[in-house]
Order: structure tokens, then sequence, then C-alpha cells
């Protein structure tokens, strides 16, 4: 029996409770839909989704949440060409596609096992603007019998020339209620170029549409504090509405969310991401011209970023919607990674804090890959030989082990920084290695 096989059948745990149940995109949508003639499409653009609170369900880009989807985690990009952050996905409606709602995106949903124990997405991310008017415009302008104008065709040089971002993101439990994200964008192009990755967690807004509901809260956990982490890592304290509505199991407890960086070279970054708080409120202002209710709105994080209005989030780093931010300029072929984790329990060491490298070599012909603490003396020392005992082994759709390890850990002798995951049971890896 796998371990997965161990835990659909473990009828005392609830390991369904938390997975990829967040839409790629709900605006559009029959289920957000009060218009007075019924048409969805046109009552909740896509250009009303960075602003305006859905009631019934969220969105996001490589989404993750609670079965209730009371409580989110989502990943924004910004490649400084855009005019807004990359939070969800783009499509066209059933008036605006030529055949019909379409989503134009490029992605792909790689793996998920069914207790969502572990999941992959992967999506490219153009490093030119992204063509929204120019997809919008061609398509309503063909009719139904030409054929669709796609991303791939609107941006067929720069994609040609591989000036995309190549960005994925794994999801991983360590326990039933402690969730591991890692965040990867690599600089597929020929030149340098600027990336930011926000990883975001926030609360489906339940309180507006009950006024006997009380609001939620996440706060910045101060670095002296009782629950307090390492300087490179920010942390969040969620409290949740205990009595807010839920449809199987109960309400959602107080949790933990950390965020850490790690630099293109593999090292960790020394500083802690920026903390980006607002609230998940309408801006009533810009959709209606209507005096927001608070200073603070769902597009605070995206007007911080992309239009560098600091007085869009909120100093005091309370709310209901947090980011943390990290901005990179990667050279061809570098990575920038963030992790994050949410967890049941506060936690004093959220990520592995000691750094290791990665060997390369063969045992009895085949390729494997070693790990070994940086600096010997804090570690077990090597003779620098392969122990059969220490190696992992692996071979997937052809790909030896060495395969794997190069391409996601570099090359030999590369500093890493080793990710606290739970241990994936497919093969022997680097999260099995450093479960904590």
């Amino acid at each position: 029996m796998t371990k997965e096989q161990a835990r659909l059948d473990d009828a005392q745990t609830d390991w369904r409770r938390w997975g990829t149940y967040l839409s790629d995109r709900a605006w559009g949508t029959v289920r957000e839909d009060y218009s007075a003639d019924g048409d969805a499409w046109a009552y909740f653009p896509f250009d009303h989704a960075r602003s305006r609170t859905y009631r019934w369900n969220e969105d996001g880009l490589a989404g993750f949440c609670d079965r209730d989807q009371r409580l989110c985690l989502a990943v924004a990009l910004w490649n400084e060409q855009d005019a807004i952050l990359k939070e969800r996905f783009f499509g066209l409606s059933g008036h605006e596609g030529n055949h019909g709602e379409d989503v134009k995106e490029l992605y792909s949903h790689l793996d998920a096992t069914p207790t969502y124990s572990y999941a992959k997405l992967a999506y490219l991310y153009p490093q030119a603007a992204f063509p929204y008017q120019r997809l919008h415009d061609e398509n309503r302008r063909r009719g139904r019998m030409d054929v669709e104008f796609e991303l791939l065709d609107a941006l067929e040089g720069d994609l040609a020339a591989e000036r995309y971002f190549d960005v994925t993101v794994e999801y991983a439990k360590a326990g039933p209620e402690d969730i591991l994200c890692r965040i990867r964008a690599t600089n597929k192009g020929p030149d340098a170029a600027p990336i930011h990755l926000l990883p975001h967690v926030w609360f489906r807004n339940t309180w507006a549409w009950d006024e006997d509901s009380t609001t939620p809260l996440l706060e910045l956990v101060e670095p002296s504090g009782k629950s307090a982490a390492p300087d490179s890592v920010v942390a969040l304290h969620l409290r949740p509405d205990p009595d807010g509505p839920t449809v199987m199991g109960p309400a959602l407890e107080e949790r933990w969310w950390y965020a850490r960086a790690l630099d293109p070279d593999g090292t960790m970054m020394a500083e802690a991401p920026a903390l980006l708080v607002t609230e998940n409120e309408t801006n009533t202002e810009r959709l209606y011209d209507v005096p927001n209710q608070t200073p603070y709105v769902k597009d605070g994080i995206h007007r911080a970023v992309v239009q560098g209005d600091e007085r869009a989030v909120n100093s005091d780093q309370v709310g209901t919607k947090a980011a943390a931010h990290v901005r990179a300029t990667l050279e061809p072929g570098e990575t920038l990674e963030v992790q994050v984790r949410l967890a049941d329990r506060a936690q004093a060491q959220p990520f592995h804090p000691r750094q290791f490298v990665v060997k390369l070599g063969a045992w009895r012909g085949i390729a494997v890959g070693q790990i070994e603490p940086a600096n010997p003396d804090r570690g077990v020392a090597h003779d620098g030989g392969f122990d059969p005992a220490g190696l992992f082994v692996a071979v997937v759709a052809g790909q030896s082990a060495g395969d794997i390890f190069k391409r996601q850990l570099g090359q030999n002798g590369h500093p890493i920084e080793p990710f606290l995951s739970v241990g994936l049971d497919v093969v022997p890896t680097i999260f099995e290695h450093f479960a904590g």
C-alpha cells in the first residue's frame, strides 16, 4: 500500500479539506450573476475582477484553498510591462470570442494526488506586455468561421525567441493542516528581465453579506513576538471568523502563514519579503464612482506594486488580504524562488535553516545525486565518495536522478537551500530527506 492510499483510507483524518479548489477564474460566471437580464458575462467582466469582491467563490493563479473556500492561497506576477498584476486567468466572454468564451493563457495543471498531498501547475508568463486589448479586439472582429486569435499569435515573435518566464507552482502537505508551496520563475529568454513574485493569502468576503458575521483578520507577527520566525521570513497570524459559513466539517481555526525568498544563486535572501496588506473589499470608487467604505480595497496590492501607490496598502499591516512581494532581475536561465507555508500552529523554524550542496555522480551505472551539508563542520562529514545509503535514486519518464538534480538544483557543488516539505511517495527526493 502506498502512503497516498493510506491517506485515502484514513477515515479519521480529513486529508481532502485543503486542495486545488480555487477557480482559475470566477468572473463572468453564473454563480456571481445578479443581473436583471441574466447576462453573467456583462455583469461581472474581467476588468472588474481585480477590484470587485466575489460573493460565492474566489479565483486566483495556481490557487489552493479549504473546502469551504474561506481562506485562499494563490500567486500573482508582474513583469514591469503589464498595466495590471497577473492575478487570474484572462479570457473572453461569450460576447467577445468568435467561438464563445475562451481562456487566452498558456498553462498546464501537471500533477495532483487524490488528497492533494502534492499538486503542480506550470504557467508561461510573457516578458512583453500581455496583449489583453489585442486579444479582445481581434477575436471580436473575427467571425464564427474564422480561426481563433490566440496568445501565440499575438506574441509570436517574443515567444519564438523564448522571451517568457517559465513559472511552476508546487503544493505539498506536511500534514492535513500543514501546507507548503514553492514558486519558481525561470527566465527562458536571451536577455536579463525583471520579475515580481507575490504569493497571496486572503479571506473570501463573507462578512459583507451578513450583518451578524465577524470580519476575519490577518496581521503581521512581530519579529520579537512569541510566534516570531527568522529575520529572513515574513510571518502572518490569521484569525478567521469562528462562526463563518461552512458546508462540510468544522469551522476554520486560526492559522500562521510564512514566506521567504531565495536569490537566483540558490542562497536564502537575508531580508524577508516586503509584506503588503489590504482588505478584500470592493473598490466602489473605481467601478461606480461611489466613495469607498474603507481606504484599503481589493486592488490595493495591484496599485501599490504596479502604480507605486504606497497609500493603497495598510502600513499597520492588518487586513483581510495580503501578499509577500519579491522582485529580482533574472539573467538568462536564472530562477527566482519563493517558498510559502500555511500551518495550523506557529512555527519557530517554518523552513529548514541549513544550507546544503548537491553532488552528482554514478553508482552501479545509475546517475545519482547526493545531498551534503555545505559546511561539513556543521554536519556529517563525508569523504566525497558516494555511499549508497546516502543516495537518492529515481527514474521519472526515462530521466535519471542526475538529470533531475541538474535541472532542479543546479550543477555539481551548487549551493541550495532545502525546502521543508512532506516527502513524495512517487520517488524519493530532497523533499523527503528534509521533512521536519
